[in-house]
């Protein structure tokens, strides 16, 4: 028989009790229970009642099952399924030893008497072992709860079977399938289920407002001693940087979150060895805290001091070796205390990744082999064909974790179908199998796994849970036992309620930012979503009838930074997945990008996969392209010209530090550091003595480009694990800061550049303590070149009027966030039908938009907003693409890319 309770610490204590008052008090005498007038097996359905089927084989008897429609414990349900049982004289009836039915040899209980006494605990090798397997699992779970503390599911089956089974589980499971004994009707599939609906889940739940996520704030900031820790009889360091976190995620206490950060700076040895630093650290600590770091925009390498990023790297296990804190290869070396198992191990993978780290290949094994057999990720470390309890916290962890590393789908697959069937109907999880009820740290989690697996639906039942637990004060009850509010459990459900995850939740602190007039962002969305300069809101033009992918996708970056518009980002999104035909031009993206060919265009290449990686989608699997592959079919192993090969590491045909660049990004977010490592030396090499980097690729020795520096930096900013990139990058953005004009600006093509000026701010972003204020100048440079309609001019003193490619760059520049971290996932996000009717287009004399006021423009800018004149270094000349547009007409896709070669490339041509 199975433990009377789980080995997990989170028991309820209400249910903790009453399987003490049971057991207590048992009299001490065998005595069988009568067999109830059991339920018809029809009542019992997939989604109502439990089954219960018992295994008389080791007596040549049948396999027997029976129904009870409302069931309460496991040992309920046996009684009300027409089955007697008998516990021990020493553990009392919830420890069954013997077993009857009247169908059954007219219900004699077995083992007989003869053959067991039932005064003890009978021996491994001859018991009833006990088995469940809820609604929706293919296979049984050896139960960690007795049959008097188990609490059946909807649609549940449980089994008994007799003989020599070990007590873990690992041996000894039924024969029989569950599918073979379940309710009749179809059998519940293992795999994810439909949208609940008003019969079968959840429906409409509540969403948190914003005046429930600053209660929770409050409350989280209430249970802090001197205002910056959590302190528990002593200085509780984990549940410290947990209220970070979670103050990070809800916002508006950046005041109490900046002293928080400060405090586990002075204190992080105390928090990361408390054994002392010659001893095992406590990687669970370790971990979150290089978390927090990341989140909060500082640096988890020098965080107090301490390199959080290599104390984990550093002590990646070769062997089992317990003296050092080691279970198992692979894991991370730590304090047995606390600190190991799944759940911190996955916490480790996620903060080395969001670091821009690749973690060992050893240390995703180790996680990816613990995941069990129906899914889910345990508490604990398991050891092969040990029984797996799931945890909804470690698995949630492994979920962020796995998704984020890339190339996990089968196992993101089997965690969703677990997470789908263990949803409850009112939207919650309960913490351990068998639980009897759903509380509030598991569901917290658990709708952050939901949202990144894309069950939106049902990270919303979970959410609205979550709201349904939130208590007088802000805090949110921990479960239906006890209503008062609960630190640990609110702090877990914080995020949830926020709509964020660690996996993706930025919050940069720093100080208020430098003095001084802005940008309005939301006025810039306005124009570049305006129908005049958006067509048919789904793309962007250069020349009339002709799409221009890059200057969409530059759009799109920008509505991805801004998040302004998600609704027109994914039209946008959808247009150039669907392959951007309009009319009959016969001009499509995958001519543009020329996968396939032996032309084709690696920059442009790596701009829509990093598109692709930016809004949620699928990078290997886009408008039929698989992308990152291309990248990989597109580096070049040595010089040649006459294939577009500037040397071994360029990408073919990417005639720009710009597109090289983002090549390089799109591999790194895909994880292909291998197959990026030669086009990072090509990039490495290019770049001056002096720090900074050309346009054109070959370059003249006098090219030198703010913009390509800033997007060169952007790109070798993710490998911090890098010296040698860490040093390009300092002295790329000391070289960016050297060229800063009095009045902000940064110089372009064009002159001081509003381009050039927001690429400065992207990169400078990268450090931007030592920046702060050539930031705040640059984004006053950028707010007196806005215009009253919200967009930007091309630059300082130059054509008058807002011209739609500067003010794409602007838009998104102006946030300071790296297209290499830059995350807006609208792959799900409902929005106007893209391959739907085009709305028409504008005429000339309609304004960009309801708000806008007429600008004086020159003759030479058409009525969408599109300067013919010179653009930004980053731009090429309007009157070359409209040309190549034409020569794609007469001429064919080779022409055009014969062309493009010779072009001028940037963010806007997207090579």
């Amino acid at each position: 028989m199975s433990p009377l309770v789980s080995r997990t610490s989170r028991v309820p204590a209400a249910w903790l009790a009453a399987v003490a008052a049971a057991v207590l008090g048992a009299v001490a005498l065998v005595v069988p229970t009568r067999a109830a007038l059991a339920d018809p097996l029809d009542s019992c359905t997939p989604t109502q009642g439990a089954i219960v089927a018992v295994d008389f084989g080791a007596w040549g008897g049948p396999l027997l099952r029976g129904c009870d429609a409302t069931p309460t414990t496991g040992l309920d349900l046996l009684h009300e399924a027409g089955f007697t049982t008998t516990g021990t004289a020493h553990d009392g009836p919830g420890f069954i030893c013997r077993i009857g039915s009247p169908a059954f040899k007219t219900g004699a209980e077995y083992p007989t008497p003869a053959d067991e006494a039932c005064q003890l605990t009978p021996p491994a090798s001859a018991y009833w072992s006990y088995w469940i397997a809820p609604a929706g699992q293919d296979h049984w779970t050896y139960s960690p709860l007795g049959a008097m503390a188990q609490r059946p599911g909807p649609g549940e089956v449980e089994a008994w079977v007799f003989g020599g089974t070990d007590i873990g589980g690992t041996t000894g499971a039924p024969s029989f399938t569950p599918a073979s004994v379940r309710a009749s009707g179809p059998p519940p599939s293992a795999t994810p289920t439909p949208t609940p609906t008003a019969t079968d889940g959840p429906t409409e739940p509540a969403r948190p407002t914003e005046a429930q996520v600053k209660a929770v704030a409050t409350y989280l900031v209430g249970q802090l001693t001197d205002g910056d820790h959590v302190d528990n009889g002593f200085v509780d360091y984990y549940r410290t940087i947990a209220v970070a976190t979670a103050l990070a995620a809800t916002g508006g206490q950046d005041q109490t979150l900046t002293k928080m950060v400060d405090y586990l700076r002075a204190h992080v040895d105390a928090a990361i060895f408390p054994n002392g630093d010659t001893a095992a650290p406590h990687t669970a600590n370790v971990a979150n805290l290089a978390l927090l770091a990341t989140i909060t925009g500082g640096d988890p390498r020098a965080f107090g001091g301490r390199d959080l990023i290599a104390t984990l790297t550093d002590r990646v296990c070769a062997a089992t070796d317990v003296d050092a804190g080691c279970a198992a290869a692979g894991d991370f070396a730590g304090d047995f205390a606390g600190s190991t198992g799944p759940m911190t191990h996955a916490t480790a993978l996620l903060a080395l990744e969001r670091a821009g780290v690749t973690p060992p290949a050893a240390t995703v094994a180790r996680l990816t082999g613990q995941q069990c057999a129906g899914g889910a990720f345990g508490g604990l470390w398991l050891a092969p064909g040990e029984f797996c309890d799931p945890d909804i916290a470690a698995t949630t962890l492994a979920v962020l974790a796995l998704h984020a590393l890339g190339g996990q789908d089968e196992a993101l697959g089997s965690a969703k179908a677990f997470l789908t069937g263990a949803q409850e109907t009112d939207g919650g999880y309960q913490p351990y199998t068998g639980a009897g009820l759903t509380d509030t740290y598991s569901s917290g989690h658990a709708a952050q796994a939901l949202a990144v697996l894309g069950d939106t639906d049902r990270a919303a039942a979970a959410t609205g849970f979550l709201v349904g637990r939130i208590a007088t004060g802000g805090g949110l009850s921990p479960d239906p036992s006890n209503p008062d509010a609960d630190l640990a459990a609110t702090a877990a459900a914080a995020l949830a309620l926020a709509g964020t995850n660690l996996a993706a939740l930025t919050h940069r602190l720093g100080g208020p930012p430098p003095a001084g007039p802005r940008p309005d962002l939301a006025k810039g969305v306005s124009y570049l979503v305006a129908p005049s300069n958006l067509i048919d809101g789904r793309y962007y033009e250069s020349f009339p009838g002709f799409p221009d992918f890059g200057l969409s996708i530059d759009g799109a970056y920008a509505l991805a930074a801004t998040g302004g518009d998600d609704a027109k980002l994914r039209a946008i999104v959808e247009f150039l997945r669907g392959g951007g035909a309009v009319g009959d031009s016969g001009f499509t993206v995958d001519m543009w990008l020329g996968v396939g060919t032996d032309y084709a265009v690696g920059g442009a290449i790596g701009k829509v996969a990093v598109l692709a990686q930016v809004t949620g989608y699928d990078a290997r699997s886009f408008g039929g392209n698989d992308l990152i592959a291309a990248l990989a079919d597109v580096t070049c192993t040595k010089l040649d010209a006459q294939t577009g090969c500037a040397g071994a590491g360029n990408y073919r045909y990417a005639t720009s530090v710009f597109g090289q660049s983002l090549g390089i990004i799109a591999q790194l977010r895909a994880r292909q550091g291998e197959a990026a490592a030669k086009p990072v030396e090509f990039l490495k090499g290019l770049q001056r003595a002096d720090g900074s980097f050309p346009s054109l690729i070959p370059a003249a020795d006098t090219d030198r480009d703010v913009d390509s520096t800033a997007m060169a930096a952007m790109a070798l900013a993710a490998l911090t694990d890098d010296p040698a990139a860490v040093a390009a990058v300092d002295k790329a953005l000391a070289w960016i800061a050297s060229t800063q004009k009095e009045h902000g600006g940064f110089p372009g093509a064009a002159g001081d550049s509003t381009n050039s000026t927001a690429l400065a701010i992207q990169g400078l972003t990268l450090r931007d303590t030592t920046y702060a204020g050539q930031i705040g100048k640059a984004l006053a440079f950028l707010a007196a070149q806005q215009n009253d309609d919200g967009g930007f001019t091309v630059a300082a003193g130059g054509q008058a009027g807002s011209d739609v490619r500067a003010s794409t760059q602007v838009v998104g520049g102006a946030t300071g966030i790296s297209f290499a971290a830059l995350t807006r996932d609208v792959h799900d996000t409902p929005g106007p039908d893209p391959s739907g009717s085009p709305t028409p287009t504008p005429s000339a004399s309609q304004p960009s938009s309801p708000t806008a006021t007429p600008v004086a423009t020159p003759s030479t800018t058409s009525p969408g907003g599109h300067s013919w004149g010179n653009l930004p270094r980053t731009g090429v000349s309007i009157v070359t693409i409209a040309l190549l547009a034409l020569v794609l007409v007469v001429g064919g896709v080779l022409l055009l890319v014969a062309a493009r070669r010779r072009a001028v490339s940037d963010a806007g041509g997207g090579s």
